[in-house]
């Protein structure tokens, strides 16, 4: 999901692309064919045995009201996931930027160096995405950093910690052979474990999700809900024959509700559902990066062509 603007209110009111209902729509009907099959053995009793079915609609009010804060808890908490996973993400394009500024600044004038290190922070964005995704390579890991290196992040067992290693290795070569300031090395290499604890905190969230009882509890009640509603409906309408319609709508915000915690769950997944835009993300970095690289040879060319030559 790449970056989108609002498109109105009519517009998304009857909007199905990025919309909730194509996945749960399939089961309103089921609930729907259902409370048709209720209404139908219903009649059918009632004209056979002259004995009327129906629940006390009382008891749905509660629950209903019950079951819509269970849902909205369960959507927040997924929301939760979702923003804390955007801002993790703010901070890896915050410590990319501060990592190259800061190596430009005070690491050593030397622009093969420079080069390398640009290069290898803006493979970090890159290689985070594909390791939170499940993927191996990308066409932009290969133009950053070359086939071989590209081969060689896709079979490390971390990707992110096998470009943070490569970034680390370059400001020790800077400290130890290019005379990099000590100071400037240590505020470098802190931004560089700053992106290291990023990447685990987003890595937590993949890997720890939402409990399973949670979710098959409410699931239950859902379907418990829906199952029972219809006979709390019969002989309480005009017509019987509007009870599968009523029950429909009623399943409809309920699975909706219940299947966008699930697409929040996971904010990185392209197959879920307003997952981060994190393609776009990572082009964004490689391009501030690759511009700050550019205005750094561009001012190093300006002070060599300004320097006075010396006739001695």
């Amino acid at each position: 999901m790449s970056h989108q603007t609002r498109q109105g209110f009519w517009r998304e009111a009857f909007a199905l692309q990025g919309s909730i209902t194509p996945k749960v729509m399939p089961f309103v009907l089921v609930f729907g064919l259902i409370a048709s099959g209720i209404c139908g053995v219903a009649w059918l009793v009632e004209k056979l045995f002259q004995v009327p079915v129906g629940l006390v609609i009382a008891p749905f009010e509660f629950a209903g009201a019950a079951l819509g804060l269970l849902l909205v808890l369960r959507t927040n908490a997924g929301y939760d996931r979702w923003w804390e996973a955007r801002k993790l993400w703010g901070g890896i394009v915050n410590q990319s930027r501060n990592l190259v500024i800061s190596a430009m600044s005070y690491g050593p004038v030397n622009s093969e160096w420079r080069e390398k290190v640009v290069g290898w922070a803006a493979v970090f964005p890159h290689v985070a995405r594909l390791s939170l995704r499940g993927e191996q390579s990308s066409t932009e890991v290969v133009n950053l950093v070359g086939l071989e290196n590209a081969e060689q992040i896709a079979t490390a067992g971390h990707m992110p910690s096998f470009v943070a290693l490569k970034l680390g290795d370059l400001l020790h070569e800077a400290c130890e052979r290019l005379e990099m300031d000590r100071f400037a090395f240590i505020q470098v290499d802190r931004e560089r474990a700053l992106l290291i604890d990023h990447i685990g905190a987003c890595e937590r969230i993949v890997k720890t999700p939402l409990p399973r009882a949670y979710s098959i509890k409410i699931r239950r009640f859902i379907v418990m809900f829906l199952l029972m509603l219809p006979f709390a409906l019969l002989h309480r309408l005009d017509g019987d024959w509007l009870v599968p319609f009523i029950t429909m709508l009623v399943a409809y915000p309920l699975l909706s509700l219940d299947q966008i915690g699930v697409e929040l769950e996971n904010p990185f997944s392209t197959s879920n559902l307003s997952h981060l835009p994190l393609d776009d993300i990572s082009a964004t970095i490689e391009r501030n990066l690759l511009a700050a690289l550019q205005m750094k040879q561009a001012d190093t060319r300006a002070a060599v062509r300004n320097t006075p030559v010396s006739n001695g």
